[in-house]
């Protein structure tokens, strides 16, 4: 113990010490160890797009390069001039004009505010519970909480150029359809842009607890009920996939109900109505030479 002391014990020869250069190097060694957040490369402010070297550290726009114009965070951008900036112009993002008739019937926003959009369509298509494990994972949550709009039924007011997107089927940040998009600083989730329809998220919408609002956005079924977390016994139709396109699980059991997918159903309903109608149509020849006859 007695040769370790001494192996650890500064020499005055080798390393001289004096009482002036300990505060020098005391501050030396926190300044090397302590990491400070480089404030400059640190974009906080949703319309601040201006620090180049930000956004060529990020790769450019999108996240895949693109000459390193945009920050990564801020994957929509503020051009219009590229191939890449189509998107634009087209719905659910095109901005309409105000001679257009878009009849505001409900308004939404993300967190921050950044982003803020109107609803013309008084009701959604359709209100659903997703319970898979990406809406899950995605949300944070027991399960996503999704109404259906047409893309022309929605009118960004600001925050058009603040949207970022995730492709989790390629978990790529690419607007790739279908993706997620959500607000790019606050990150809250804005909807799901399918090939044709959008996913809007009722909880974003502006009086969404008002009886009106609850009532237009009630919700029909259930999807991916078997990979649920929670069980919910509301007596809506709980389905094993997608709604209405795959079988219905039975809501006390978690059973699937064999048979019972309404597509499916109203196929076979079409063919064997099908069949009746060449059924007559044969009936009615019969009758046709036997008279002739």
């Amino acid at each position: 113990m007695l040769l370790a002391r001494r192996a650890l014990r500064p020499s005055s020869t080798n390393f001289p010490l004096s009482k002036n250069l300990l505060p020098s190097i005391t501050a030396r060694f926190i300044s090397t160890t302590t990491t400070t957040p480089n404030t400059t490369n640190l974009n906080m402010s949703p319309n601040n797009n201006n620090n180049k070297d930000t956004k060529q550290e990020r790769g450019g726009e999108g996240g895949g390069g693109g000459g390193g114009e945009e920050p990564h965070q801020y994957q929509s951008g503020n051009r219009t001039d590229r191939p890449e900036d189509e998107w634009k112009f087209r719905a659910p993002y095109k901005i309409h004009d105000k001679g257009e008739d878009f009849k505001v019937k409900w308004r939404g926003k993300c967190h921050c505010g950044a982003v803020q959009y109107e609803l013309s369509r008084e009701k959604p298509l359709a209100s659903k519970y997703c319970h898979c494990t990406t809406c899950q994972r995605m949300h944070g949550a027991p399960f996503q909480w999704a109404a259906i709009f047409h893309k022309s039924d929605i009118n960004f007011t600001n925050g058009h150029h603040d949207l970022g997107w995730y492709d989790p089927t390629a978990k790529s940040t690419t607007h790739h359809l279908p993706c997620k998009v959500q607000c790019a600083y606050c990150r809250t989730p804005i909807m799901d842009e399918g090939r044709n329809m959008i996913l809007l998220f009722p909880t974003l919408i502006e009086g969404i607890n008002s009886p009106e609002g609850k009532k237009a956005f009630e919700v029909q079924s259930h999807m991916f009920y078997p990979q649920r977390v929670v069980d919910i016994k509301d007596g809506k139709p709980k389905f094993k996939g997608l709604a209405d396109e795959t079988n219905l699980v039975d809501e006390e059991t978690g059973e699937e109900v064999v048979g019972s997918c309404p597509k499916e159903k109203e196929k076979r309903k079409r063919e064997e109505e099908g069949d009746g109608e060449k059924g007559k149509d044969g009936e009615k020849e019969e009758k046709r030479e036997k008279k002739d006859e």
